[in-house]
Formats: structure tokens, sequence, C-alpha cells
């Protein structure tokens, strides 16, 4: 049987043989794991992924308990939705629009260089965390050992420029640098194709927050923007003060992001809407049941489904392809 391998996977495959780091493949290796598809064409690849996580594992706790390796200071844990990271220069309100979007308590000052690690916060779009991680900031004369690889394992990038900025247009063409001179190119599509050709740049999805758009001039600077690069670039002007486009750049990072929320419907009982599972776009009925449980995966006959495809309580199969939103009452 054929793996018939998505896009996500061969990305995280992709990120997985770039790590420079153990921190960086175990994060590739459990996003490889998390995104394959569930089959009998796949059992012998989850298991040797399986066993590359524990051995990623052990590796790392060894090297804590001997103290031979440096600790990758950025290394974020990926938690909820999707994993998004800001990047800019220095000053340009980073921690500021992370603390006005999340609950983290991000350091927020006048001076440059005041995130000195990555710093990240969950964000809620409806009712789905999305992190987001203040990245400390480069120039181009400086990005920090290990910066890239925290790029590289991110679902999504959020470029920050300030539009109350004397340097505007050098700091956004300072963060594009960033990505040509590494062989990557942003892209605002949900599921970008990959080229065949290895030379060809990798697609990065990314946006980009125009910060203090509530100031005196943004709407001239950020017309000026929109002229020199709306072609190529996806650009949301946001005030942390005001929270004006807040919702909305949430909104296109949930888009960005891929995925689907489903809410579990024990059969007999309510269904719960307190926490919906997030599975990647186009997982079906089974790739569900596999991330609730994988006895479930192996034991499912089929379901019902309470969504805008179906009518209500329409039984399904196990190959049901899952909509955002959908009520799914699994039958064993």
């Amino acid at each position: 049987m054929p793996a018939n391998l998505t896009p996500e996977y061969r990305r995280a495959d992709q990120r997985y043989r770039e790590a420079q780091t153990a921190h960086e493949r175990l994060a590739a290796l459990e996003e490889m794991l998390r995104v394959i598809p569930k089959h009998k064409g796949t059992d012998k690849m989850c298991a040797d992924l399986k066993r590359k996580i524990s051995e990623t594992k052990k590796e790392i706790a060894q090297a804590g308990r001997k103290g031979g390796v440096h600790r990758d200071l950025f290394h974020v844990p990926r938690q909820g939705a999707g994993q998004v990271v800001l990047l800019g220069v220095p000053n340009v309100g980073k921690s500021a629009l992370v603390s006005a979007m999340t609950n983290a308590d991000c350091k927020v000052a006048d001076y440059p260089f005041t995130t000195q690690v990555p710093q990240p916060g969950m964000a809620r779009y409806e009712d789905v965390p999305i992190q987001l991680v203040d990245m400390p900031p480069f120039t181009r004369e400086h990005v920090p050992p290990g910066f890239m690889g925290r790029v590289n394992m991110a679902d999504a990038i959020l470029f920050v420029v300030s539009l109350a900025s004397r340097n505007l247009l050098d700091d956004l063409e300072c963060c594009l640098e960033l990505y040509t001179d590494r062989g990557l190119v942003p892209t605002n599509q949900s599921d970008p194709d990959l080229s065949e050709d290895p030379d060809a740049p990798d697609p990065k999805k990314t946006l980009v927050a125009c910060t203090h758009g509530d100031t005196e001039g943004a709407t001239d600077e950020f017309a000026t923007l929109k002229e020199l690069y709306g072609d190529r670039l996806e650009l949301h002007r946001v005030s942390s003060v005001t929270r004006e486009g807040l919702p909305e750049l949430l909104a296109r990072l949930f888009e960005l992001l891929y995925v689907v929320r489903v809410y579990a419907k024990p059969p007999g009982k309510p269904v719960d809407k307190e926490a919906p599972f997030i599975v990647p776009k186009g997982s079906t009925v089974r790739d569900l049941a596999i991330t609730i449980h994988r006895a479930l995966g192996e034991q499912l006959k089929g379901a019902r489904v309470w969504g805008r495809a179906v009518y209500s309580g329409q039984n399904v199969p196990h190959d049901y392809v899952l909509h955002d939103r959908d009520i799914v009452e699994l039958h064993m």
C-alpha cells in the first residue's frame, strides 16, 4: 500500500534533515509522526519514527546529565493548533504585540534587545489555541546561533515592522534578506506547493504585522508598504494599544495553519465543546480516532457526524474527510 505522504510530512522531513540540534530533530520527528497518514502502508514508518523519537529523547536526557552539550536556548515545545514565530529588528513592537494577543508576560521596553530568549504565549482564535513565540531581535550584522533552527521548525512566521519607524522599508528588507540568504521565500498560501527542484527556495508561510497602526502618519506609511510589497507579501495593519486588526490577524493565522477543529461526542452523551481536537486539514474520521487513542483507530467501524457537509447525525465511513467544526460520534 502506498504511503501517500502529505506536503506537511515532507516539509517536516526536510526540517529533520536540516536540523542542527537534538531538540530540532525531536521537534521535526514529532511533527512527522503527527501528520503522517495513518494506515497499513505507513505502519513501519510510524514504528521507525517512534523509535527515533525515543532515541532522540534519550540523547537529550543523557546530554543534560553529562552537561556536555550546551542547552538549546531557542527550543520551544510546540503547543496548540500551531506555532507562529514573530521576527523583526529591534524596537518594532513584537513583545507588545504578543502581550496584546496572549496572556504572556513579555518584557516591553523602549530600548533595543529587550527580548533575549524566545518568549512563548498562547493566543486564542475563538476556541482554538495558537502559540505565538516572540523571538529576540536580529540585525543584518548578527543572527544569534540557533535562531534559524526555531524559524525552520515553526508552522508559520509573522514578520513584525513598525509603521512609526523611520527605517520602515529597510526593516522589512532586513526580514526578507534573512529569508533569501537562507533559501526561503514567504508565501501566504495555507498549503503551498513544494517544488521538485532542489535549488528552488523553500516556501515558508508568512504574514507581516505592521504595528503602531494607531500613530500619526501610519495610514500613509501602510499605503506605501502596500504599494511596494502588496503583490508578494500579505500585510496587516495592527495596534497593540487599540487592538486594531488583531482579530483579523488571528483569523488569518488560523487559516494559514491549515487545520480544522473537531468536537467529540461520546455515544449517548452531549457534545464536548470546551476543548476541540485540532487535526490537519484533510484528516479523516480514522485520523481523529488515532489522535484520541491509537486503539480507537484500530477498533473503529464508523461514525456519526453533524456538520455543514452532511445532514445531522449522518453515518459516515472511517475515511470520511472532516470539516471545521464537525461534531463526531465514533462507533467501535
